[in-house]
């Protein structure tokens, strides 16, 4: 792969590792809640329901179905109404405190900065590409220590487009001055980052973090960060 020279890595589960720093802060407010004592609901039942919700309501949002605000008022509130609370202010609360109090905690994906050391010192050039919101994006980067490893970094919510949507690869790689021929993206999400750049005509990493093990002819595949390497 002599010819690349512009990386796009996925945020969320790629690099930032939002599912461990969701669990902490979701944990954080239930427990300043006393939700277990107030309802007797298991904190890990409840972060399950959570984590199912969030999820399908995440692909909806890549699929064009809801917007964030819809999102926003209905991960938690529904998440609650699972367990027979029919709460809009206690759901409220937990949405507004979780979009603050989540950037207290900045963990990594495990290997994230030694792959990036690695690429910087082969001369990489790399971008961000997200489907986050804009106005968290930038600072988990900064939060966490990685924004200097980046020359652009492209928000859905900046473009109002997101992945796999071919206008937001487009976006991104005009901002980099990068050609197709010469990019390639790197992330988890199958439809989001593997199709959106394939049906985009860009070579593509899919960083198989739930090991589903896809079975396409010439896909690339890791299951952690430093199996990149083989490739670049």
């Amino acid at each position: 792969m002599n010819n690349m020279r512009h990386i796009f890595f996925d945020l969320d589960n790629t690099l930032w590792d939002h599912r461990k720093n969701a669990y902490l802060t979701i944990k954080e407010l239930f427990n300043q809640q006393k939700i277990t004592e107030k309802y007797g609901i298991d904190f890990e039942s409840f972060h399950q329901v959570y984590h199912d919700i969030n999820e399908r309501l995440w692909e909806q949002i890549r699929d064009g179905e809801i917007d964030k605000d819809y999102l926003r008022k209905h991960r938690f509130y529904d998440s609650f109404l699972s367990f027979g609370i029919d709460d809009a202010q206690l759901s409220d609360y937990f949405e507004h405190h979780f979009l603050d109090e989540i950037l207290n905690y900045n963990e990594l994906v495990d290997g994230a900065i030694d792959l990036l050391d690695y690429l910087r010192n082969k001369g990489y050039i790399m971008h961000i590409i997200s489907n986050g919101f804009q106005e968290v994006t930038e600072r988990k980067c900064i939060l966490s220590g990685i924004s200097d490893y980046f020359e652009t970094i492209t928000s859905a919510d900046s473009i109002g487009l997101r992945k796999p949507r071919p206008e937001i690869f487009d976006y991104s790689l005009n901002l980099a001055k990068a050609g197709k021929e010469e990019s390639i993206m790197i992330g988890d999400d199958w439809i989001a980052d593997v199709k959106g750049a394939q049906n985009f005509g860009m070579d593509v990493i899919f960083f198989d973090v739930y090991q589903d093990n896809p079975q396409e002819a010439g896909l690339k595949v890791v299951r952690h960060l430093s199996e990149i390497k083989n490739y670049l």
